[in-house]
């Protein structure tokens, strides 16, 4: 049976994770081809005029019938990358496939990325897993068996507080797939030196630089499981341990850490899961 990308979306064995998220299966098939050299658009699941352009671009290469539909045939001229379908196989170090891609897009979207979406099974998607499990309440073995799928099929998860916009402007870089990686909060572009409040009241967890391209860092414990981290910030006003109201001052827009020009990035943690900050911002 032959699958169009509407039966392929259809057909999806994990529901799409959230609002805007698209399809694991067909994020999977743009990793595939992204491996393959036929597509360099971005691994969001979303079947689209490159997405088709991609998938033809395979098939003329391998001699099929180039009509941009996604078959068996299709699917095994992707090799090593069309193989496997989540929840048949037990994953281990070292495995590659459409599983393996399907597993770190739906792990993403549930606030567990685990670097590139480029369906292979190595040790920060196994960490990732390992995390969401924990998170789930589930027993923490790495394995991909039927309760981790059922978990997996539940909506993403949200922030259960409201929350303010740390600087006034509008989001550029929002959370979701950007290329073949998961941006995992939200960016406000605006000059160094613009004030940045609080998006929520709560207790200073962290102030001060962060490694891993971070910059200058203040996090936020913003009750029920919540935290809020700003980044990038060219100055720090505030110190651990301090109580901060809804919309204080707590630094400045920055460049620090990895960035290529000022700007905010917003990050929202739910019990540790990154969550989608954009449906609690007022």
């Amino acid at each position: 049976m032959r699958l169009t990308f509407l039966t392929l979306a259809a057909a999806l064995v994990l529901a799409a994770p959230a609002a805007g998220a698209g399809s694991a299966k067909i994020a999977a098939l743009q990793v595939g081809l992204r491996a393959h050299g036929v597509y360099d658009g971005s691994v969001d699941g979303l079947a689209g005029p490159a997405t088709t352009a991609g998938v033809r671009k395979l098939q003329r290469r391998a001699g099929l019938t180039v009509d941009g539909v996604v078959g068996p045939a299709t699917r095994k001229a992707l090799g090593r990358y069309g193989r496997g379908m989540l929840g048949r196989r037990q994953l281990a170090d070292g495995a590659i496939g459409w599983d393996v891609a399907q597993l770190q897009f739906s792990l993403a979207w549930h606030g567990f990325a685990s670097g590139p979406l480029d369906g292979r099974f190595g040790p920060r998607t196994e960490a990732a897993l390992r995390r969401f499990q924990t998170w789930a309440g589930l027993s923490v073995d790495g394995v991909v068996g039927p309760t981790t799928l059922s978990m997996l099929r539940q909506p993403a998860p949200a922030a259960p507080v409201a929350l303010v916009h740390p600087v006034a402007g509008s989001i550029t870089d929002r959370f979701g797939p950007r290329g073949n990686r998961f941006h995992t909060g939200v960016d406000y572009p605006a000059p160094a030196g613009t004030p940045v409040a609080a998006p929520a009241a709560g207790t200073v967890t962290y102030a001060g630089w962060l490694e891993g391209g971070w910059g200058y860092v203040v996090t936020v414990a913003a009750g029920s499981g919540v935290r809020t981290m700003l980044a990038h910030l060219s100055r720090v006003d505030v110190v651990l341990g301090q109580r901060v109201a809804q919309g204080e001052e707590v630094g400045a827009v920055g460049s620090t850490g990895n960035s290529t020009g000022p700007h905010l990035h917003l990050e929202v943690r739910l019990r540790g899961a990154a969550v989608d900050p954009v449906p609690a911002l007022g």
